[in-house]
């Protein structure tokens, strides 16, 4: 296998962890408060982060590199996480899941401020479309959303397109899972004393569902899934890459459809075939 493909494969199953994000998040704000479900997440992470860490016996980063762990850790340990959780008390998780397809053309943006990157017109042309489209799908099946959360979520996109850009630019040097693993580190100051200043008071009384949906957020969200999203960015380019992320919102639609028996519309079809070339032709041309 390529590099090339290698990059997609890595990215691909990244962007598939991350669908269940958003709808995981909102079956767990039913036991949690958003604080608690921020925090919790990232210090279940961190502890995970820093038995690898230490078990493997990695190199420290340089002095030069805390700046960038800081951006890492504000824009997808606490950024994200945090404005999701609050967007998702005003909306639903379909209505959220739509806003990721924004992320892209994020992602892709502080790429060329961060890292460098110079994509081609033509790949900014497939972009732009399809986040347009994505853009375009929102308006039409989400007249009723809350502006609240509307801001929130796109807070939280731009929050989140600054963590992946510089994940990925220092994961070319550090690798991916060390990245995640020393932003989460560098969190745990602070998260843990939230974590326990926010914890419910009746742990007993939290369902299987929400512990679940906080397994999920910790292990999968918060770790497991940026292993493979670094990995593919560091590989193939922030840019390209990360234009898989277009495909986000419909595998989150897959995934309501499957377990909530939601149903999926003809639009919704046609649009994401139309988004899947828009994803071929970036790569293409990036």
């Amino acid at each position: 296998m390529t590099t090339s493909w290698k990059a997609w494969v890595s990215g691909f199953i990244g962007v598939l962890i991350f669908s269940g994000s958003l709808p995981a998040t909102r079956v767990g704000l039913a036991d949690f408060a958003p604080l608690f479900l921020t925090s919790a997440r990232a210090v279940i992470a961190a502890g995970l982060g820093a038995v690898l860490l230490i078990a493997l016996r990695e190199r420290r980063p340089l002095r030069s590199d805390l700046l960038s762990l800081g951006i890492i850790a504000l824009g997808v340990v606490v950024g994200f996480p945090l404005l999701t959780a609050l967007a998702l008390q005003s909306i639903t998780s379909a209505q959220s899941i739509v806003f990721i397809g924004l992320l892209p053309l994020c992602t892709a943006l502080f790429g060329v401020l961060r890292a460098g990157e110079r994509p081609s017109a033509v790949f900014w042309i497939f972009s732009v479309t399809g986040a347009a489209l994505v853009a375009g799908f929102a308006m039409a099946t989400t007249a009723d959303m809350a502006i609240s959360g509307a801001g929130l979520m796109i807070a939280a996109v731009i929050a989140c397109g600054l963590g992946y850009a510089e994940g990925a630019r220092l994961s070319r040097r550090l690798g991916g899972w060390q990245v995640i693993s020393w932003s989460l580190v560098l969190s745990l100051p602070v998260m843990l004393p939230l974590a326990l200043w926010t914890i419910p008071m009746d742990l007993g009384a939290v369902s299987t569902s929400g512990w679940v949906a906080l397994a999920y957020v910790s292990l999968f969200s918060m770790m497991i899934g940026f292993i493979f999203w670094y990995r593919g960015l560091a590989l193939g380019g922030i840019a390209s890459v990360g234009q898989l992320q277009l495909l986000q919102p419909f595998l989150g639609f897959v995934l309501a459809a499957g377990l909530l028996h939601e149903k999926v519309s003809l639009p919704m079809l046609a649009t994401a075939l139309l988004v899947v070339l828009c994803v071929a032709g970036s790569r293409r041309f990036a």
